[in-house]
């Protein structure tokens, strides 16, 4: 359905360092910047970019957005979220753990406000 993702954030190198440290907790290589400024990552067929906001205005977090990131273990959740707090995240809801979903599914998933205050989730599916 998506061709890439796209967040924006004032500090790019601080966006770096966050994204680069929780995206490699799921397998993720490092991201490159590209000619536009804007920061790349690839990974498993999709595309996630950062970039200064092209208004020119301050970048903000979407007020009821989150930016789900698929995860391949209850484990790989743990890393992801201690990854971000670590640079620069911030732990936002419950603690890392699992949660009851609709139609009897089971979750585990974790959430971090990133640098720009963008709402991130990572998600591994139990059930």
């Amino acid at each position: 359905m998506f061709s890439h993702v796209m967040l924006g954030a004032d500090d790019i190198e601080a966006a770096r360092r966050f994204y680069d440290a929780i995206l490699g907790a799921l397998g993720a290589a490092p991201g490159v910047i590209d000619e536009r400024g804007r920061l790349v990552y690839s990974h498993a067929g999709g595309r996630f970019l950062i970039s200064a906001p092209i208004d020119g205005k301050a970048a903000h977090g979407a007020n009821g957005g989150t930016l789900g990131f698929a995860a391949s273990s209850p484990e790989a959740v743990d890393a992801w979220h201690a990854a971000g707090v670590a640079n620069g995240g911030t732990a936002i809801e419950d603690p890392p753990g699992p949660r009851d979903a609709t139609e009897g599914r089971r979750l585990y998933l974790a959430y971090l406000r990133d640098p720009a205050g963008n709402k991130l989730c990572a998600l591994y599916r139990i059930v």
